[in-house]
């Protein structure tokens, strides 16, 4: 599932269980309705069982201080849930919520960054070359989603497999950790 929108993953889980093709668009709708019900109220138990990786807090609060820089999500899941997670760890605080790009607006992850693009240009007005945009994930989805916008990656091993599953992944940066916020930052910000 990892690097997946919800939407998809939903609509996969249906299929796999044999719901008609005809039902599973409106059984998605649904079941992502629930969750994001339900999700609202699991703050806690987010905080107590989940954790923010090492240097992610520092990181994205030196990135929050920089001129010109701007922080936001492109993720898989629903709009609303994304922001329950983040906010459960204290890192709402650092993204610009509303120019990124959430399950909600694409099943198809490798279409959320320009979404993001141009909500960055019609809500901000600003615009961003290729080159100034990075994404930072932890799986090949990640990758093929900035790829596929002709954007940076930076792949951290933060995931499933650890750095075994994305050390041969051709992103342009890839690390094990982001505890070394002036390394991170000088890839960044290059």
């Amino acid at each position: 599932m990892g690097g997946k929108t919800d939407p998809q993953i939903v609509g996969e889980m249906l299929r796999g269980a044999g719901v008609e093709p005809a039902d599973v668009e409106v059984l998605v709708a649904v079941a992502l309705a629930e969750v994001e019900r339900l999700l609202a109220g699991w703050r806690e138990r987010m905080r107590r069982e989940g954790r923010v990786h090492p240097g992610v807090h520092r990181l994205l609060g030196d990135l929050a201080e920089r001129p010109g820089v701007r922080q936001t999500l492109v993720t898989g899941n629903m709009a609303r849930n994304a922001a329950v997670k983040v906010g459960a760890f204290g890192l709402d605080g650092f993204f610009d919520l509303p120019i990124g790009a959430y399950g909600d607006d694409s099943a198809e992850r490798d279409l959320l960054v320009p979404i993001s693009l141009e909500r960055a240009r019609r809500l901000r007005g600003e615009t961003y070359a290729p080159d100034q945009v990075w994404v930072i994930g932890d799986t090949d989805r990640d990758l093929s989603c900035a790829r596929t916008a002709g954007v940076r990656c930076l792949i951290v091993a933060t995931g499933r497999g650890g750095f075994e599953a994305v050390r041969d992944l051709q992103a342009d940066a890839v690390l094990e950790t982001l505890d070394d916020t002036a390394r991170v930052l000088g890839i960044l910000l290059a």
